[in-house]
């Protein structure tokens, strides 16, 4: 099948937070493009990963194990590297994490950004630039209509809004260093993308629903739900990827500028589903188990209602969602069913398999 995002083949790509769940998939799905990426990452954030289980270092052109607050390495690495797109995904990525620890969380997602971008600018070469951050940078007042780039940033807890810092320091950039606006413009084109709630095959972090469940159910234990009246914008994780792809591409392409902006990746809303309608999906597809709400579990913080519109990458980008709720649920379910009873299974295939699919439908 003929690749949809031809221009980066043969491209060198630094990908910060390779070794993490998004990261892993977006390397390999890269290395399936034909690009050369060289990754810059601490280890693996759990004891099991996806990169791990399907040994996506093997890949890599450089497996860098460093971290962004460190900004000697950081030059260092891109400089070797000397990219066409640089992917920032490396993160403090949740929430309740950011509630125990909100000066480190800060510190990495706010000055490692900055970082980064810095490194970016010494290097002073052409190149596309994508800082991944999040729905929850949006100052959010529970908007049915779904949370616009154009609309406030804001955060009531440390995670969201050290990504709300995130943001401004890529606009500040932007405007200050990379604007085509600028005589001295050395070529970086700045974007900053924004998905909804990322599930599938891999993810094994502490403090998310899916990974959650599926340790208890393969336990058989009962998972415990701490908000199940939430209502969130679940997607595969393929889904915001191919939105990073295709940004990436029309980055590299004509009129490169134009691009470099805010986008929102998310799903359909008709996609949109409580924790309690994924926690009995994955129960479902599991085959058996069961979840259990506890009291007092949620922090006060978490909004009750997320949604984003992706309205701006639908008419402009030409992107939309593939998945529906049922389907992403099945695939990552199948994803880890395939890992616990078939232990000897090449997990990379599943990957690789799931990323076909994907791109077939």
């Amino acid at each position: 099948m003929q690749s949809a995002w031809p221009s980066l083949a043969g491209k060198s790509v630094f990908l910060t937070g390779h070794t993490g769940f998004k990261g892993s998939w977006l390397a390999l799905w890269l290395h399936q493009l034909g690009a050369n990426v060289s990754g810059y990452a601490l280890d693996p954030p759990s004891s099991i990963s996806n990169f791990t289980v399907s040994g996506i270092g093997d890949l890599l052109v450089d497996d860098v194990r460093a971290d962004v607050r460190d900004s000697d390495r950081l030059v260092q690495a891109i400089g070797r590297a000397k990219p066409d797109v640089v992917f920032h995904l490396a993160a403090q990525p949740i929430v309740l994490a950011s509630l125990r620890a909100p000066r480190e969380t800060f510190d990495v997602n706010v000055m490692g950004t900055l970082n980064l971008l810095e490194a970016v600018r010494e290097l002073d070469q052409p190149c596309a630039v994508l800082v991944i951050t999040s729905d929850k940078c949006y100052r959010n007042d529970g908007d049915v209509w779904g949370l616009r780039e154009s609309d406030p940033l804001g955060g009531s807890d440390p995670y969201s809004a050290s990504k709300a810092g995130a943001e401004l320091v890529v606009e500040a950039y932007r405007a200050s260093y990379f604007s085509h606006e600028r005589s001295a413009d050395p070529g970086i084109r700045l974007a900053s993308v924004r998905a909804g709630n990322v599930i599938g095959g891999g993810d094994w972090a502490d403090d998310r629903i899916v990974p959650d469940a599926v340790r208890a159910l393969a336990a058989g234990q009962p998972l415990i739900v701490r908000n199940p009246a939430s209502t969130r914008p679940w997607q595969h994780v393929l889904e915001p990827l191919s939105g990073y792809l295709s940004l990436a591409s029309h980055l590299l392409g004509d009129d490169p500028h134009a691009w470099a902006q805010a986008w929102n990746f998310g799903p359909l809303a008709t996609a949109e589903a409580s924790v309690a309608a994924l926690a009995d999906a994955v129960v479902d597809q599991w085959g058996s188990g069961r979840w259990e709400s506890e009291a007092g579990m949620a922090p006060h913080l978490e909004a009750k209602t997320l949604r984003i519109s992706i309205d701006k990458a639908v008419t402009l980008l030409g992107w939309r969602p593939r998945w529906d709720f049922d389907e992403t649920v099945r695939r990552t379910v199948a994803w880890y069913r395939t890992y616990y009873e078939a232990p000897s299974t090449e997990m990379r295939k599943v990957c690789l398999s799931d990323i076909e699919a994907y791109e077939s439908s």
